[in-house]
């Protein structure tokens, strides 16, 4: 912690993970007594997720799955929470021996949380571990965003990307880092763009995984459900086909962005946080392709997400109670989502063929001028750190290697 944190009120606490043994009881016993409903009428996932799907994950939560083996990774990274703009903000920090490491925050999105970026964390840190070089380290820095996780849960409005840009552009700044990088994906996404518009000082550049590129009039047509500007090229074509059928495999978002309130039994039942959580999509297949197979997986020698890492975020969600509070989000923004943002500092884009569209470099190029880094890949999805973690880190490095330089400094003691 830093003095200047101290003095003005700023306090950096450290936080711990421990879940007592009562809520863990109390949640295989909720899952035990889940009342459920008949089988689909449907052959496949168009109505939602399988009850045979949701029956033997209940069955795994309810005897098999372990805890307190999540709960021991977490408890074996620094983490910390502190105040700011009136809400605690849980984050973790894991600085890497390599001092010239390159800070960098990290941002998770919905229906994700920090469970998502834990297997980055290594390979980012400590890269000559990793097939990397040492300089290719980062100092890391992962919050909870506001309503998820172990972060507070917003009391008034006002807590959308915008004010996290702020928020995340002040922790740095409180644990010292006056230069440092910013990466996200989902909503992490939309919280690099805001912090890229805003340009605080210090941020040298954001790398996303989700990048907001689309032109104003391929953006208008999509709204208005018109056909696509003539003189698309045939990956701009693509992309446009791609989005239309994103954007009409969004349900559960525009629920949440009307009527997030309303999510009352999210709250009441595992089952039902659960399934809520696993019929979200990334346009390839309800609910989304890499999570549903997942739930066929029980180990993975090459990072792939498996069963368990699935229930380690559904009950992370579960244990912090943050369903409804998380859900908030969609109804606080406001703004376009694919639409070019008109963000001006360098970007970094990693294009992964899972993802709701694939960007164009064309339009990329266009939305973001000072583009230092593009590249498109041949495996992961919307959830690329977590389903594809050494390619992830790999981008990452490669996104932010021109900006290394031995002037970053680390944090201040």
């Amino acid at each position: 912690m830093t003095a200047v944190a101290q003095e003005t009120g700023r306090a950096i606490r450290p936080f711990r993970v421990d879940v007592p043994e009562e809520q863990l009881t109390e949640l295989r016993r909720r899952v035990a007594a889940t009342v459920w409903p008949e089988r689909e009428t449907v052959l496949d996932s168009s109505q939602g997720v399988p009850l045979a799907t949701m029956q033997e994950l209940a069955r795994h939560w309810a005897t098999d799955y372990d805890w307190r083996r999540c709960e021991a990774r977490l408890q074996a990274l620094p983490q910390f929470v502190t105040e700011i703009d009136g809400l605690d903000i849980h984050f973790i920090h894991v600085r890497s021996r390599h001092e010239d490491a390159l800070p960098l925050v990290v941002n998770h999105g919905w229906p994700g949380s920090i469970i998502e970026q834990l297997k980055i964390i290594d390979p980012l840190v400590d890269p000559t571990a990793h097939g990397g070089s040492a300089s290719d380290a980062f100092h890391l820095v992962i919050p909870s965003m506001p309503g998820y996780g172990f972060s507070g849960k917003p009391t008034t409005t006002g807590w959308g990307p915008e004010r996290m840009a702020r928020a995340w552009a002040e922790l740095m700044e409180r644990l010292g880092y006056s230069r440092y990088v910013a990466q996200g994906g989902d909503w992490g996404a939309f919280v690099v763009d805001q912090m890229g518009l805003q340009a605080p000082e210090g941020l040298l550049a954001v790398h996303t995984n989700m990048p907001a590129t689309v032109p104003a009039d391929v953006d208008e047509a999509l709204r208005a459900g018109a056909p696509p500007p003539s003189g698309l090229t045939d990956d701009e074509r693509r992309a446009y086909d791609q989005l239309v059928r994103t954007f009409q495999q969004v349900e559960y978002a525009k629920y949440m962005a009307a009527r997030p309130q309303t999510l009352y039994g999210i709250v009441d039942s595992p089952v039902g946080l659960a399934a809520w959580l696993l019929d979200h999509n990334d346009a390839d297949g309800q609910p989304a392709a890499a999570v549903a197979s997942a739930l066929d997986r029980t180990t993975s020698d090459t990072g792939e997400l498996t069963r368990d890492e699935i229930l380690d975020n559904i009950t992370l969600y579960w244990l912090t109670n943050t369903g409804v509070s998380a859900s908030r989000l969609y109804w606080e923004y406001k703004g376009g989502f694919f639409n070019a943002k008109g963000v001006s500092i360098p970007v970094a884009v990693s294009v992964f063929p899972g993802e709701q569209y694939e960007a164009p470099r064309s339009w990329t190029e266009r939305a973001y001028p000072q583009l230092i880094h593009y590249n498109r890949l041949d495996l992961g999805g919307h959830f690329a750190a977590w389903e594809q973690p050494q390619l992830f880190a790999e981008e990452v490095r490669a996104g932010f290697r021109s900006l290394r330089g031995p002037e970053i400094p680390g944090p201040r003691r």
